[in-house]
């Protein structure tokens, strides 16, 4: 199985990307869904991060025992020594799903599976990837506006957030493949059937070399 890790920093249009891929037969995971999973109510994780992050005038759980995001938030971006840590916490959770998940897509005859990680090489899941894709928007503000709506972080937040990522030259200098998401949807969808079709290739000459 191919496994393509898609890169890219928060706001740059990823999940565009993983529909128009997905309407050319290849699914994907969402790792921002896993890490939302693996921090449920009574988790590991959870545990963990509550060990870490909690205090007696600061506490990241509510009074229902679940997640405050908004407040984890809060304190895991405050400094760069709480941010490893958080990464630290989640990034061993969300691989072992991960994995799980694309043993399943294997298992049921996908031949190539898309791995939606922002924090590809963060978590060194890079190194299982066969193709690196990544996803470049040079509007910072369009990417905070995103990030704002569909996380209801502040935009001092989100900027926080992008601004600890990794820089657009990191992500095309380390990358198989670099999208340009600065146009229109029909511009996103020319590069990506661009890719698919020199994957496609690849591929072929890859098996017809083993034969």
């Amino acid at each position: 199985m191919m496994i393509i890790g898609l890169a890219g920093g928060s706001g740059s249009g990823k999940g565009e990307v993983c529909k128009i891929f997905a309407d050319l037969g290849i699914n994907s995971i969402d790792t921002d869904k896993i890490a939302r999973e693996v921090t449920h109510k009574g988790s590991k994780c959870l545990s963990e991060l509550a060990q870490h992050f909690s205090s007696p005038i600061f506490d990241i759980l509510d009074e229902n025992g679940e997640l405050n995001r908004q407040r984890l938030a809060d304190i895991a971006f405050a400094s760069p020594e709480n941010h490893e840590i958080l990464n630290q916490i989640t990034h061993k959770h969300i691989l072992k799903e991960c994995l799980s998940q694309i043993a399943a897509f294997e298992a049921n005859g996908k031949s190539a599976v898309i791995v939606d990680a922002p924090l590809l090489f963060e978590s060194g899941f890079d190194k299982q990837c066969d193709v690196i894709i990544s996803v470049i928007s040079s509007d910072v503000n369009t990417r905070i506006e995103r990030i704002v709506e569909r996380d209801n972080l502040s935009a001092e937040q989100a900027k926080k957030r992008i601004e600890k990522q990794k820089s657009d030259e990191f992500l095309i200098e380390n990358s198989t493949y670099v999208i340009r998401n600065d146009g229109t949807i029909s511009d996103i969808e020319s590069q990506i059937k661009k890719i698919y079709s020199d994957m496609t290739y690849e591929k072929t000459v890859k098996w017809e070399n083993r034969i």
